[in-house]
């Protein structure tokens, strides 16, 4: 028989409200100096999984568009804010972007990966869509919000997604839903890799 999944493949938005928001309860540093790239990068560089998203200033004028203003690379305990707004896509940052054997996790990261190519051209390694692969766990859904609803039971907020990214300083709300976001990837993958897919025992016939 087919392994059937621990997962429901669909949750409606009121299931998804009633649940507990997920936050990211590890260290947030906010890299807006080119001198602290380095370091950021040696440390992420050592890990196996990171959380991966970026942010970018909403336009509210037809025909208006920004460049990608932050990326987020999260460990399970410390997440890194890059400020692209305030300091380069540095060689560093590239060398981990194109690194094979860091899995950087996120959802839809086509799009991250384009705006980030609008700043500097890298060839990317080691990425992990997050839509691309919860449907081998018989899960329909596709947003991060309604994904972590589904595997960890809790939901996503995404009051902030809106906000100025650009600004002079990152709220303390602002950074507590960008080092979410990257955080809650990865916390995502790892879950599902440690759950049999639903295709991995079919019965066997003759």
């Amino acid at each position: 028989m087919e392994r059937i999944s621990p997962f429901q493949a669909t949750l409606s938005n009121d299931e998804t409200a009633q649940l507990p928001a997920a936050q990211f309860g590890g260290e947030i540093v906010v890299v807006d100096q080119p001198e602290q790239i380095e370091a950021a990068c040696e440390e992420l560089g050592r890990e196996a999984v990171i959380g991966f998203d970026t942010e970018t200033r909403p336009s509210f004028k037809a025909g208006v568009h920004y460049r990608v203003s932050l990326l987020q690379l999260s460990t399970p305990k410390r997440c890194f804010l890059f400020r692209l707004c305030r300091i380069p896509l540095d060689k560093p940052i590239l060398r981990l972007l194109e690194n094979p054997k860091v899995k950087k996790v996120g959802a839809a990261v086509h799009g991250d990966l384009s705006g980030l190519k609008e700043l500097r051209h890298f060839r990317e390694a080691g990425f992990v869509d997050l839509q691309q692969i919860v449907s081998e766990w018989g899960i329909e859904e596709k947003s991060i919000r309604k994904m972590s609803a589904l595997v960890l039971g809790k939901r996503v907020s995404k009051a902030q997604r809106l906000s100025n990214w650009e600004a002079a300083s990152l709220t303390p709300q602002q950074q507590m839903y960008a080092a979410t976001d990257a955080w809650v990837c990865g916390c995502i993958y790892e879950k599902l890799n440690n759950t049999p897919k639903i295709n991995t025992q079919k019965s066997k016939r003759a």
